[in-house]
């Protein structure tokens, strides 16, 4: 049996049903949306209502956690009061009657960002959601040292890449070099005991939903967040190993540096951005990192077949972003 017939037999439960208020006698017709690495989006129509709902299968988790859906869950309600996140009105975590997890969202409007021609939308929503106060009761992952965590991940990613004959040996020396080089520049970090913000740590382009200056512009796919430094999150954001990933685009510095400086504008007086450049500019080799290592780990799962779900374009990116070519871009930018 696939995913859809498993989840035309869950949609007619009555935990389903009952929670989201739709009436047993009525069908409900699932149209896939969209499919990620551990996560496949369906759009449907509330029979009595008429809403437009988004159902959200998720299949694994990046984060290594026993229960994701209820972690995404629980953080876009956290971030609702933002105005930059979709509502949710159920979840369900306990694979009993499903094999997945399974979470419904209001589905909302909107395109992916253009960074030629949406970079201040982009500023706008980025400086609400990290403006948003944090929850008494968050369930989000607090890091103690947020950098070394980073660091760590990258390792524990690599290691897949590293240790595979499948690799290839100039690239995993390339790989070593650059871990080296981030574990040298933040061997002197202490743990971070500043404010803690929401930060998304994978904004690229398709998760930003953009209607245009002045309307609504939302950002969706709170699969990891965290609670950390904003500055985090402008580096993954400006990060070519970001703007590269669904748009081919590598922003210049003079435009990362003018994003930048909008958004402090933005942020007003709402938290303290006076050393947010040089953390941003601590971050971002590290980013650079990430998106390399998730790659390198990503490619040996393809080829092993590990992966639930299959993309042939995600495939496709992830083999160009382990070309030489781009790793000496990225190194020559970023590390030396």
């Amino acid at each position: 049996m696939d995913k859809l017939e498993y989840l035309n037999r869950y949609a007619k439960t009555s935990k389903f049903r009952n929670a989201l208020k739709i009436p047993l006698e009525y069908d409900l017709e699932f149209k896939l949306l969209a499919q990620g690495e551990y996560n496949v989006n369906y759009l449907f129509i509330h029979p009595s209502s008429g809403q437009k709902l988004l159902l959200r299968v998720n299949t694994g988790s990046q984060m290594h956690l026993d229960n994701q859906i209820d972690y995404e869950y629980n953080a876009l309600k956290e971030l609702f009061s933002s105005g930059r996140t979709p509502q949710v009105y159920y979840v369900d975590g306990t694979k009993k009657d499903f094999p997945f997890g399974v979470l419904v969202m209001e589905f909302l409007e909107g395109k992916p960002l253009n960074y030629l021609t949406d970079l201040k939308i982009a500023a706008e929503c980025l400086s609400d959601i990290h403006s948003t106060k944090v929850s008494s009761d968050t369930t989000l992952i607090s890091p103690k040292n947020l950098l070394y965590a980073m660091v760590d991940e990258c390792e524990n990613m690599a290691k897949v890449y590293l240790d595979s004959p499948l690799g290839d040996t100039r690239t995993k020396n390339q790989i070593k070099r650059l871990i080296n080089y981030c574990n040298e520049k933040i061997k002197f970090e202490k743990d971070y005991d500043g404010d803690r913000h929401y930060i998304n740590t994978e904004l690229n382009s398709g998760n930003f939903l953009i209607n245009g200056p002045q309307k609504n512009n939302y950002i969706i796919d709170w699969e990891k967040p965290l609670l950390g430094e904003p500055a985090q999150d402008l580096a993954h954001f400006l990060a070519p190993t970001t703007t590269f990933w669904k748009t081919d685009v590598i922003l210049e510095k003079t435009k990362m540096y003018k994003f930048i400086n909008d958004y402090i504008d933005l942020v007003k007086d709402r938290f303290d951005t006076s050393n947010i450049i040089d953390r941003f500019e601590t971050y971002m080799p590290l980013t650079c990192l990430r998106g390399i290592t998730w790659c390198s780990m990503a490619w040996i799962q393809y080829n092993q077949s590990e992966k639930i779900l299959q993309n042939e374009f995600t495939y496709k990116k992830i083999e160009s972003y382990l070309k030489h070519s781009f790793l000496d871009e990225i190194e020559s930018n970023y590390f030396l």
